[in-house]
């Protein structure tokens, strides 16, 4: 599994909110939603994104953004339009004062605004990714990044265009799937893009010894994974592994893999019902009283007391 599938493919990080917003100026809306990430792509017309702090960033068709939560932002067709509408937690949509609009502005299968055939369009997926494991993809990330369509094409765009407004059987599959594929053609484009500052596991994944344990660690972690064995399955020495991998990860591969179950633990304990010896074997361990163990050294509390303690903030 590759490294951005594979932490978009944790406990919760599916359930997007998508939809498509028409609007005709003047419009604003203020997104206080308190979502994790967020994509917006502009197919007509043009949108502003303003946040609480920072510069403004002119979204034109072909365009993409993506937000990075809690903090607040408006969306606008210049940037001091004021905002008329408020998008909160759960994808409720109020006035300022507080009253209902999502009935009001609904114009169709998952599609919204104030006119229906409004000059503003763009395409949003909101992602509930609160998770650990996606933790790790969120920290990488700027609060706001934006690419322009001059420095990219991905024909998944179109796709999602289209595919939005149908309302047909398996729909909100296939619009999974074609949102996560664009989020993932996203984050490549970021990475990859003269002077990025790509996170140490990402550039790790292109390398063809450590992308490879990476990929294998990450397949599956339950597996009683050694340095010998992952040196085997990539073909070279035990020190050879060690050393590349610390060097181009940052840590060894041991602690990673330490690290990824015990995030991957922390999200099913809290986002799942499952008990603790499940959990454990889940992610690699023989018992609940090694998964203990080792989450009290790494955490220096109990899977049971980090469960109860409720889902920590979206930082």
């Amino acid at each position: 599994m590759d490294a951005l599938a594979g932490l978009l493919d944790g406990p919760r990080a599916k359930g997007a909110f998508l939809l498509r917003m028409v609007m005709e100026p003047p419009w604003a809306v203020r997104i206080d939603d308190r979502a994790p990430l967020c994509l917006m792509c502009v197919t007509e017309g043009e949108a502003w994104i303003v946040p609480d702090e920072g510069d403004p960033v002119l979204l034109r068709p072909g365009d993409v953004a993506i937000a990075r939560g809690p903090e607040p932002y408006t969306v606008a067709d210049i940037p001091h339009t004021a905002p008329q509408a408020v998008v909160g937690p759960g994808g409720t949509c109020t006035t300022l004062r507080g009253e209902p609009l999502s009935q009001a502005m609904r114009l169709g299968v998952r599609t919204w605004g104030n006119a229906a055939d409004g000059s503003h369009t763009m395409l949003i997926g909101t992602y509930q990714m609160g998770g650990e494991v996606s933790r790790r993809l969120l920290d990488a990330l700027p609060s706001l990044l934006h690419i322009p369509a001059a420095v990219w094409n991905c024909p998944l765009m179109p796709i999602l265009d289209e595919e939005i407004s149908r309302d047909e059987p398996g729909q909100s599959v296939v619009l999974d799937r074609v949102l996560d594929l664009l989020l993932i053609a996203v984050l490549r484009a970021w990475f990859s893009r003269p002077g990025a500052e790509a996170p140490a596991w990402y550039r790790a994944m292109g390398d063809p010894v450590v992308g490879q344990a990476l990929r294998l660690l990450h397949d599956d972690p339950a597996h009683p994974w050694t340095v010998a064995a992952l040196a085997a399955k990539a073909g070279v020495s035990r020190a050879g592994l060690a050393r590349r991998f610390t060097e181009l990860v940052g840590e060894p591969p041991m602690a990673y893999l330490t690290g990824s179950r015990l995030a991957l633990a922390a999200d099913l304990l809290r986002q799942t019902d499952a008990t603790v010896e499940s959990v454990a074997r889940q992610v690699g361990y023989s018992s609940s009283f090694a998964l203990s163990a080792a989450f009290k050294r790494e955490r220096g509390i109990s899977p049971q007391e980090h469960r109860t303690a409720g889902p920590a903030p979206c930082t």
